[in-house]
């Protein structure tokens, strides 16, 4: 569809433990993080000692949201959607405190249930991943949602009280965690509904989750650390957070990343998902980074937007942002995808999306110094925050952006493409970048001389042919050069034929 022109929106999520402006760059589909201000205020803090908001936390969070009301006025954005979930919700003052914000900085605020709260935050995942299947579990400060997920969308959700401030002892978080009476706390409140939620994929939600898989990577040595669709087998998570349960206070802050606030809730959430793992039958634990906020955002969007490709989209929007012409990714793909559809599927049903998404990256070094452009595009693509796609596909079209603009392949992280691609995945990508070169080089980046050549495959030959009349426009030699560098890649000959 034709690029959107770009708008901003807004969410405010006055969370049990953090209080949080993001504003959002629509373009469509595509949802990009502009501004993300987040203040760990606490506001649940004491809800399981007093069944009340945390005094200090209701101060911080207000002086959070009279600076969120002076930013939001400079921003201006189209839209601006307050939300507060599980601790304005259960406290006993939770209605006092709305009113107080409304008074003393002008938002309504609009308090989720917790049938909402996990709706929206299954409507979230989807917005990152639309294919997701299995069970979503949004851990908040003081609840934990969860809701099915299937190809029909969300279900009915449930919301537990499972956050740390509600499995914390009458000391709270800061002062001393107990793991046995936490985890029997834990397992008490999730078996009445753990039939019901038994899955093979967990989609995890929430800061804790993130937090716990940023240090899975760093003890396992992963190469990327890009947090969103990192996937976990349930083994290596339960060993995780059986690792950080065990951990002391002053270790977990020498974690580097770690806020000292963080690492007073850390070893709740790791006892969480340890008996998440184990009730619920978990295989595989795979991070959303997205959840309540973007579910919002996406559920507000039309029909026809929301059914839009993510990555396909994101991949458009960001060329756009580059100087890349709306037509050409779409005239490359409608060039390249029917040759390649004979290839062997090396992503399954995946390799077509990936193609598409691939020819909207074409072009995006355009305004990048030539002796660096393979480089600072692979890392851009390989690092962008672009939905829908797994780390294999985020190495898969990094490769093949590098190879669109380099014939000698020596990429800035080799070692991540070999790790996370089979070598037939890592060739074929080169293949595609040659092949993204040669369409480019051939035509001049014209969607409209690129319409007077095709593109085929035959048993041995990569076949290029230009109509009648352009062989002399498009056929010379640099089109022989890097037709013959895509056919190597294939295993194939190059077959240049002037109609």
């Amino acid at each position: 569809m034709p690029f959107q022109a770009p708008r901003d929106a807004a969410v405010i999520d006055i969370g049990s433990n953090s209080v949080r402006l993001v504003v959002y760059r629509l373009e469509g589909r595509a949802i990009w993080t502009v501004f993300n201000e987040k203040v760990l205020a606490g506001l649940g803090r004491d809800l399981a000692k007093t069944g009340c908001l945390a005094p200090e936390g209701v101060v911080q969070t207000l002086q959070a949201l009279k600076r969120f009301r002076a930013v939001l006025e400079a921003v201006n954005p189209a839209e601006i959607f307050v939300v507060a979930t599980a601790a304005a919700r259960e406290a006993k003052d939770g209605p006092d405190f709305i009113a107080r914000v409304r008074e003393e900085t002008g938002f309504n605020v609009r308090v989720l249930s917790g049938e909402e709260e996990a709706h929206y935050a299954a409507v979230g995942v989807l917005a990152g991943a639309p294919d997701a299947t299995g069970v979503v579990g949004d851990l908040g400060g003081a609840s934990l949602e969860l809701v099915h997920l299937s190809a029909t969308g969300a279900g009915r959700g449930v919301t537990l009280p499972l956050g740390p401030f509600s499995l914390a002892g009458p000391g709270g978080t800061a002062n001393g965690f107990e793991a046995d009476r936490v985890r029997r706390l834990a397992q008490e409140r999730l078996a009445p509904v753990a039939a019901a939620f038994r899955t093979d994929t967990f989609h995890a939600v929430g800061g804790a989750w993130r937090n716990l898989a940023l240090l899975h990577m760093r003890l396992s040595g992963y190469p990327l650390h890009v947090v969103h669709q990192y996937t976990i087998s349930a083994g290596e998570a339960l060993d995780a957070a059986r690792l950080v349960a065990h951990q002391s206070k002053s270790s977990l802050e020498r974690i580097e990343g770690m806020s000292k606030k963080r690492s007073e809730t850390l070893p709740y959430a790791a006892i969480v998902l340890e008996t998440l793992i184990e009730q619920l039958h978990l295989k595989r634990i795979e991070i959303s980074a997205y959840g309540v906020r973007e579910g919002l955002l996406f559920e507000a969007m039309p029909p026809r937007v929301r059914g839009l490709d993510p990555l396909i989209e994101g991949c458009g929007a960001l060329g756009h942002r580059q100087g890349v012409a709306d037509d050409l990714g779409p005239a490359l793909d409608a060039w390249i995808a029917p040759a390649f559809s004979q290839l062997p599927a090396l992503f399954g049903e995946r390799d077509a999306v990936l193609i598409s998404a691939a020819c909207r990256l074409a072009d995006m070094g355009v305004r990048l110094h030539p002796d660096h452009r393979a480089d600072l595009v692979f890392e851009q693509v390989l690092r962008a925050p672009i939905a829908g796609q797994g780390h294999a596909e985020r190495c898969f079209l990094a490769a093949a952006a590098h190879a669109r603009h380099a014939t000698n392949f020596h990429p800035p992280e080799l070692h991540t493409l070999e790790r996370l691609l089979t070598p037939a995945q890592l060739k074929r990508a080169r293949a595609l970048g040659a092949t993204i070169r040669l369409a480019c080089d051939l035509s001049g980046r014209s969607p409209s001389l690129l319409a007077h050549s095709r593109l085929g495959l035959d048993k041995h030959h990569l076949v290029l042919a230009a109509e009648p009349g352009f062989a002399d426009l498009l056929l010379g030699e640099q089109t022989n050069k890097r037709a013959t560098t895509a056919a190597q890649h294939l295993g194939l000959k190059p077959k240049i034929i002037a109609a």
